[in-house]
């Protein structure tokens, strides 16, 4: 749900009247008219409205961004940065970077990439994860779930969990996938990281 679809069901469920709406409109933005709006004054109007009592349906992940960031967020999670991996410590996580209330309300590419910037530097900073991509890196390192892995695979090397060493690395992703690790899928890195992110939750309690 849009925040301008948001706003035409917290009128109805309130029960407020258009000529009581463009008040509320004007002391909120400065403006009687929706369509006058950019998407933040909108957000402020169904800010107020969840002030008022609107309570939006409860539906999940909504959102053009909603999968990428759960995607980010759940890779925090097998890191051992994120300690909450349901929806709705996301959730707080996109109101503390933004101040958009809900993830079904980041509409907005330059919202979207302010918690996806700050998701990835947490995983920078505190789990080495290495999101360039230079000329001198294999292929199968230019995925995201492959970027994590090595990263995951380091944290344990660093706890003398594990070797370091690429043949090991290499054999351990290969023992836990269908393909070689030069044709691994999205969904393949993502059984990996499932394997050893419980391991380096072990390890980090």
């Amino acid at each position: 749900m849009t925040a301008l679809a948001a706003i035409h069901v917290a009128l109805k469920q309130l029960g407020i009247e258009p000529d009581d709406a463009r008040d509320l409109y004007e002391r909120q933005t400065g403006k009687r008219s929706l369509k006058q709006m950019a998407p933040r004054e909108l957000e402020a109007i169904v800010g107020e409205l969840r002030r008022l009592g609107f309570k939006p349906a409860k539906k999940g992940l909504e959102g053009p961004f909603a999968k990428q960031l759960q995607a980010l967020w759940i890779d925090a999670y097998h890191l051992g940065l994120v300690h909450d991996r349901r929806d709705s410590a996301l959730f707080a996580f996109v109101r503390r970077q933004t101040g958009i209330e809900h993830m079904r309300w980041l509409i907005d590419a330059e919202d979207a990439s302010k918690v996806t910037e700050a998701l990835k530097g947490w995983m920078a900073r505190e789990a080495g994860v290495d999101w360039s991509v230079g000329n001198h890196v294999p292929d199968w390192y230019c995925a995201p779930g492959a970027k994590v892995v090595v990263a995951q695979w380091n944290m344990l090397a660093n706890a003398g969990q594990e070797k370091r060493d690429f043949a090991a690395f290499k054999a351990f992703v290969e023992d836990h996938a269908f393909n070689p690790l030069t044709r691994m899928k999205a969904k393949e890195w993502a059984g990996v990281m499932r394997t050893l992110g419980a391991r380096v939750r072990r390890v980090k309690r």
